[in-house]
């Protein structure tokens, strides 16, 4: 595995660089140090129960599909689909 992110202890030094290959005894130092989660590369993990971003999008389009022709309300819905793709770092949303 592939650190995505630096690891920060609670004081913000950095204990490892993003782009650090974490071997079994570099995981075991960390978990020594209270490390309790990291970021790495990869592709996402699907947790059971969690919508994925195309289901939030669509559920996004219906709670808002009564007031289309509302110039404000839509500009508030491209706000906050723009925000929910980029906190998942998918980029912007087309529409």
């Amino acid at each position: 595995m592939i650190l995505a992110k630096e690891i920060l202890n609670p004081e913000g030094m950095v204990l490892c660089g993003g782009g650090t290959a974490l071997s079994e005894a570099l995981i075991e130092r960390l978990t020594n140090m209270d490390v309790v989660d990291v970021t790495v590369e990869g592709h996402p993990v699907n947790i059971e129960g969690e919508k994925t971003l195309q289901e939030e999008l669509q559920e996004i389009d219906l709670r808002f599909q009564r007031v289309e022709d509302i110039a404000p309300l839509m500009y508030l819905k491209k706000r906050i689909q723009a925000k929910l793709v980029a906190s998942r770092n998918l980029g912007a949303v087309e529409k």
